[in-house]
């Protein structure tokens, strides 16, 4: 999944302290870990412009809450509905001149600049953006020993570079973080829906022809594109069910893992990838296929990915990053609003876009979302394709639990554009960046 889930680590019994949970140490007695708060969904049936002003009105009183500083500050502007939406209500509590700061690249595919701009444009901010092409491997180094795990988002490093160029211009930045999460904006809760009629196909299609075909469609340069979300949306759907939409999070088949891992390593591990996913979708108290993905989201997903992620990268600068859309209440009352109101058809986000979508500029409320990963498989097979090859080759953690000839299988294929194994491969390269530092080459 990109991330360690909690409360494991990669450190021997050292445990992480789940969110919400209090740990209470007395004297003579054996630690007590509770839980203090949970999300509940409750299906209130109102009209749906009651829910569209309750909601701007929690929005307001929660960005004016995060704005109380006494020192400068500034907000993430990816030029996406989130990100714009904190930045008109910024720009209503603080007036003209809120400091806004967006992150580029020489690719057009995975850049937002355009969009940013616009949105700057039109609340009168003082912009600043910046170019990250290619990403050198000290950043990804030094990153990688701020978050302590290995930790392969692929926004994750450039979020890094974001907040140090932040940093030298504000100390507190306000982020878009949570409105993903608690509105269904993310693919894979369309490809979750997309899947349900996908599988009324006879199962021998579906593995014999199509799967095959869809594979051997070759990569290309864009961030996205026809073949790419095809190739993605195949490999999730072929995945176990009780997975849920994770499945479009996690970027190993069985087949793959049994190749890849020697025996010695798959011997050691937990072969119930899902597990986790499923632990979590079992507390939640909704019935509703997309109430339990927004709670797996919000309770597996966020903590160790997401808010892990801007925080440590953040804090790395000295930079505090603050999270509007994760005040508990406006979680609270987003979960009150029926799913069909958030995803209705393919749309994502419905409802908010609803909401914000005459105070933002034109086009900005439904126009696709980006988000801040950057082309790492475009520079695996260029400026860090030399990189990749010299730090799996001697890497020992690679050595001693993976197959090389499968490893140097993964990079000529990924190479060679047949195949797009980036995620393995950048997570491969993480690991061993991570093992290097904290335990040695």
């Amino acid at each position: 999944f990109e991330f360690v889930p909690g409360p494991e680590t990669l450190f021997e019994d050292i445990y992480k302290l789940q969110p919400v949970h209090c740990l209470k140490l007395e004297q003579g007695k054996e630690p007590e870990i509770r839980e203090y708060w949970d999300l509940k969904f409750r299906d209130v049936h109102r009209p749906e412009e009651e829910y569209i002003a309750d909601l701007l009105g929690e929005l307001d009183e929660s960005v004016g809450c995060h704005l109380v500083s006494d020192v400068p500050l500034g907000a993430f502007l990816s030029g996406g509905i989130d990100s714009s939406a904190l930045v008109a209500f910024m720009q209503k509590h603080l007036g003209q001149g809120v400091k806004t700061f967006s992150l580029g690249y020489e690719n057009r595919t995975y850049s937002e600049l355009e969009y940013a701009r616009r949105v700057a444009d039109y609340f009168g901010t003082e912009h600043r953006e910046f170019i990250l092409d290619p990403i050198d491997h000290e950043t990804v180094e030094k990153a990688l020993w701020h978050f302590d795990e290995p930790m392969t988002d692929l926004s994750a490093v450039p979020f890094y570079a974001m907040a140090k160029k932040a940093r030298e211009h504000v100390t507190v930045c306000v982020s878009g973080e949570g409105g993903d999460e608690v509105f269904a904006g993310y693919d894979r809760f369309k490809a979750s829906k997309a899947e349900r009629w996908y599988h009324l196909l006879p199962r021998w299609l579906r593995r014999e022809i199509i799967s095959p075909l869809v594979e051997r469609l070759p990569d290309n340069e864009q961030k996205k594109g026809v073949s790419n979300i095809l190739q993605r949306f195949i490999a999730g759907a072929d995945l176990p069910e009780e997975g849920g939409h994770m499945r479009w999070q996690y970027f190993l088949d069985p087949a793959r893992e049994e190749g890849l891992l020697r025996e010695t390593a798959r011997n050691r591990m937990d072969r119930r990838p899902f597990a986790p996913v499923a632990a979590a979708a079992a507390g939640c108290n909704s019935k509703e296929r997309l109430d339990r993905e927004i709670y797996v989201d919000t309770r597996f997903t966020m903590p160790d990915s997401v808010l892990m992620k801007v925080d440590k990268m953040s804090m790395a600068h000295s930079l505090e990053v603050r999270v509007p859309f994760l005040d508990h209440r406006f979680v609270e009352l987003a979960a009150s609003i029926p799913s069909r109101h958030k995803l209705p058809g393919f749309t994502t986000k419905a409802i908010f876009k609803k909401a914000m979508r005459d105070r933002l500029p034109p086009g900005i409320a439904y126009r696709k979302k980006q988000g801040y990963s950057f082309p790492i498989k475009n520079w695996l097979r260029g400026d860090l394709r030399g990189y990749m090859r010299e730090r799996l080759h001697s890497s020992a953690v690679i050595r001693e639990n993976l197959v090389p000839g499968e490893v140097d299988r993964l990079m000529e294929e990924h190479i060679a554009m047949t195949h797009n194994h980036s995620h393995i491969l950048w997570a491969l390269i993480c690991l061993s960046i991570w093992h290097d530092l904290f335990f040695g080459s």
